[in-house]
């Protein structure tokens, strides 16, 4: 089902601020950057080339715009499958709230809730 706590979203108030602070105080490379929207992209940043975790770095602001239910004070935890629909359905058989798989030009998603109605996401990796 779950094989890795695959991101991070760290949410910022500039995502070119962030990206330099991780970049150039922390040494971390950029693992993945690419457009989203009109005036939005998917920034991730990572400790190394080959390390799987990564921190996406998201403006608090687009997030704000796009759900404003969303706690930009805190991160938000995505774990990664290799088999989207595969875990998507032992969520459900499991009785897991969970809301339907999104399939974006970065990756297919979908979030779960915990028993205190916490939110998480999983993202197919592959």
């Amino acid at each position: 089902m779950i094989q890795n706590i695959g991101k991070v979203t760290l949410y910022v108030n500039n995502q070119e601020e962030a990206k330099n602070f991780w970049t150039e105080k922390m040494n971390f490379v950029v693992r993945l950057e690419q457009p989203m929207g009109p005036n939005m992209k998917w920034l991730e940043v990572g400790p190394a080339n080959d390390s799987f975790t990564t921190f996406v770095l998201y403006e608090k602001k687009l997030m704000m715009s796009q759900n404003p239910d969303t706690n930009v004070g805190h991160p938000s935890i995505l774990l990664s499958t290799n088999d989207i629909q595969k875990t998507y359905q032992e969520l459900l058989d499991k009785e897991v709230k969970v809301d339907e798989i999104l399939t974006m030009p970065y990756g297919s998603m979908f979030n779960f809730y915990d028993m205190d109605g916490n939110t998480f996401l999983v993202r197919e990796d592959k």
